[in-house]
């Protein structure tokens, strides 16, 4: 069934994102507060942003997320298993993990396989598998998605917004790899309701992104 913009809540969906490297605590604070007035799903900012946002939503709904590897996934096991582990340490429920992409596109599964499945058996978190679908060909995003779900994933996440955004297409592609088995937020230029739609109905269940007011805003004007 097709859903239209006043059949859900849109705020269920959201995953109210500070990824700005520039982010102060302050505007962390705001964030959260924000994510608190709507009761969004999650708050994705920075590891070192981490301990603040717990606290500030100590006793509430919404999770502290945070990623790991960001953006490149480019750093050593070891170095994503220790982030990951003082993220936890820190109050962060959710964990948005950057694959390492160079070693998918040379074949080395099994390596991408032991790095994330560590991160997933070591934390006990919730790990959503950053994939970067806009620098993958559709055979390496299969892949990717087989390895992330057989190391124990909870979410497929489609970017890290830094080298382009989700699209309907890697969505629906994701979806039907997956058959419903694990959950697929996009991240990555969702700036409009139109688009959250869009990928809603493609088959996400969480979205990241920055502009989590303004689609309450725009969701606002069809009532």
């Amino acid at each position: 069934m097709t859903i239209s913009a006043t059949d859900i809540d849109i705020t269920h969906y959201i995953d109210h994102s500070l990824l700005n490297p520039t982010a102060t605590t302050k505007e962390v604070e705001e964030c959260c507060h924000q994510a608190i007035q709507y009761n969004f799903p999650g708050v994705c900012v920075y590891p070192s942003h981490v301990k603040a946002a717990a606290e500030l939503l100590y006793n509430h709904k919404t999770n502290v997320v945070t990623v790991i590897g960001f953006p490149t996934g480019a750093t050593t096991t070891a170095c994503k298993l220790y982030e990951a582990q003082e993220a936890k340490e820190n109050g962060a429920v959710e964990l948005d993990v950057v694959i390492n992409l160079g070693w998918l596109k040379e074949g080395k599964s099994e390596k991408v396989y032991q790095e994330i499945a560590s991160i997933c058996d070591e934390t006990g978190l919730v790990v959503k598998a950053i994939l970067e679908t806009t620098r993958l060909t559709d055979t390496e995003k299969r892949i990717a998605a087989e390895i992330c779900l057989d190391a124990g994933v909870a979410f497929l996440k489609t970017s890290t917004g830094w080298f382009g955004g989700a699209t309907v297409e890697d969505v629906k592609l994701l979806h039907d790899i997956t058959k419903g088995k694990i959950q697929i937020k996009a991240s990555g230029g969702i700036r409009d309701l139109p688009t959250a739609i869009a990928l809603i109905n493609a088959g996400a269940t969480r979205l990241g992104t920055s502009q989590g007011l303004e689609l309450i805003k725009q969701q606002k004007s069809y009532e």
